[in-house]
């Protein structure tokens, strides 16, 4: 057995996302906020996840942009789930989350989260979103958030089965 495939063995979790690849998770994602985001899953690996989503005009600001709410709220989600691909028995949440934003988009544009994790510890994990312009190749924004570890217990098989 190869290094990749006893990693998979051995992370569940895992090895659903990466069946997930080229997927939407309109209907697949544990997060009512990550459906309604309705991003494709374009790569997977332990400690990063790549996700493209369109900006649709309910994601717009007054300025007829992408959101910078929503652009955070779409790293927090997509950082979520770099998190729960690790496969921890325990869910982290975020303590912080500081975004610098560098461009906008508009309705119809792609983008990409492209997430990493910086340090996982046992209690706090540190972890990066950047968001770039798929057609333009351009960084729009770039966040860096601390996750801490609380009690609940990540439901695997339900999450993995449905």
């Amino acid at each position: 057995m190869t290094p990749e495939q006893t990693e998979s063995a051995s992370n569940p979790v895992l090895e659903y996302f990466r069946s997930l690849v080229g997927q939407g998770f309109e209907d697949k994602s544990l997060s009512p906020f990550g459906r309604w985001l309705a991003g494709t899953l374009t790569a997977v690996d332990v400690g990063t996840l790549e996700v493209e989503f369109t900006v649709r005009p309910e994601m717009l600001n007054p300025a007829g942009t992408f959101h910078g709410g929503v652009v955070a709220a779409l790293m927090d989600d997509t950082i979520g789930a770099t998190i729960f691909i690790l496969g921890k028995k325990n869910f982290f949440t975020s303590v912080n989350l500081v975004v610098d934003y560098f461009a906008p988009a508009k309705v119809g544009e792609r983008v990409i989260a492209k997430t990493a994790i910086i340090k996982e510890g046992a209690k706090i994990i540190n972890a990066q979103c950047e968001v770039w312009n798929h057609e333009r190749k351009r960084l729009l924004a770039r966040g860096t958030t601390n996750l801490m570890r609380i009690d609940t217990v990540v439901p695997v098989a339900a999450a993995i089965n449905d």
